[in-house]
């Protein structure tokens, strides 16, 4: 055998390349955190109280959800950067758009949020059904249930801002947990 017929070793996966040439990166319209902090600062206090109590891995995946729904790519890219910091596994956080095909991934106390997330988002689909709603009481405490509106409140408002003002998605870093 030569050197030319002895057999390859198998190669690593590489992984994905950036494309070469970029698509247009749209401008940001105006830097609303800068020019309404006093409102920038309230939103903050609120989204520090609503979540308060609540597992970290749920906050994160209303505010994913939430995103997904509202097309905010800042906050999108922001709250899973988040999620997979915080240990969240990367099947549950890209799951998260076709949830109800891989409720799998899920608890049951999850897709309660996850659907009293869509509603609230999406008020116009029907408001919040009652059986939406008593599936999500029967999962949690009216004081957690009113703890998670409040977070599904907290992110459309982020969104609003973020998708309105076209924040730039790609550059958030993580806090270190």
């Amino acid at each position: 055998m030569t050197i030319i017929d002895a057999p390859q070793a198998p190669q690593a996966p590489q992984a994905p390349q950036a494309p070469q040439a970029l698509l247009h990166q749209h401008t940001q319209r105006f830097d609303w955190m800068a020019l309404a902090p006093d409102v920038f600062k309230a939103l903050l206090r609120l989204d520090t109280a609503a979540k308060r109590g609540l597992p970290e891995s749920l906050t994160n995946l209303i505010k994913i959800r939430a995103s997904q729904i509202n097309h905010c790519a800042f906050c999108l890219d922001m709250h899973s950067k988040d999620a997979l910091a915080a240990g969240e596994a990367i099947e549950r956080v890209i799951q998260l758009s076709a949830w109800s095909e891989s409720k799998h991934f899920y608890t049951a106390k999850e897709i309660a949020a996850i659907e009293l997330t869509e509603a609230v988002t999406v008020l116009t689909d029907g408001f919040v059904p009652d059986e939406l709603y008593a599936r999500a009481a029967k999962e949690f405490a009216e004081a957690e249930l009113a703890q998670i509106v409040s977070v599904i409140v907290a992110i459309n408002a982020f969104n609003r801002f973020g998708v309105t003002s076209r924040m730039t998605p790609g550059r958030y870093t993580p806090a270190v947990h």
